[in-house]
């Protein structure tokens, strides 16, 4: 009788210390799920689905349906002989307000659109004012529950394209383009519905430069 009695009272600590290692798992493992949220670890690698050549322009599986159809009329006139200049600064611009205003394909606030597109010596800045402003309040997706609603661009029509010299104090092109853009939406939220870029020649591609829009 005795020696039953010892096993009995020796269960009690082992079942106590197997529940408290499985709470402080489980308790690990949110926490470091909640990390992960807010450091972008963890989430699913996107998977890049084409390239062009020589210029470095990709196209992912997050990207929309409109996105991929206009960047495969770029890669189609990035691969001819001669490459029509205008077309493809239209096609860069078409690419760029597509991605940049398509907000409902971002990761999250950081996952900002278009950033391929924009001259190499204003990315960071462009990153930095983009989470700040448009990307501001786009909650994280990470594990695809997002149920907030956020734009999608559906068309970007160009309205005009003009050659003028463009100068900053970091950029300057005799010949840069100014393409001014109407932009069509899935949904109206208020974004803005007409744009207009400069593009600069850099190096043997065009690259934004310079962004205006009307508020709404």
């Amino acid at each position: 009788m005795t020696k039953n009695k010892k096993k009995r009272k020796l269960k009690t600590p082992v079942i106590l210390t197997i529940l408290v290692i499985i709470v402080l798992g489980i308790l690990v493992f949110s926490v470091k799920d909640l990390f992960d949220s807010l450091t972008n670890k963890g989430q699913k690698k996107v998977e890049v689905l084409d390239t062009i050549k020589g210029y470095n322009y990709k196209l992912d599986e997050n990207d929309s349906k409109y996105f991929k159809e206009l960047f495969n009329k770029l890669k189609k006139t990035l691969t001819e002989k001669n490459i029509n200049e205008k077309e493809y600064a239209k096609l860069v611009s078409q690419l760029f307000i597509t991605d940049f205003y398509s907000l409902g394909h971002a990761i999250n606030k950081n996952d900002v659109g278009g950033t391929q597109f924009i001259y190499k010596d204003y990315q960071k800045t462009f990153e930095t004012y983009a989470k700040d402003t448009v990307y501001r309040y786009v909650e994280n997706n990470i594990y695809g529950n997002r149920k907030q609603t956020l734009p999608d661009i559906t068309k970007v029509e160009v309205t005009e394209v003009e050659q003028d010299s463009f100068e900053t104090d970091i950029a300057q092109d005799d010949k840069a383009y100014n393409v001014t853009l109407k932009l069509t939406y899935e949904k109206d939220l208020d974004y803005p519905t007409t744009c207009n870029l400069i593009l600069i020649h850099s190096n043997d591609k065009l690259e934004i430069a310079a962004m205006n829009y009307e508020e709404e």
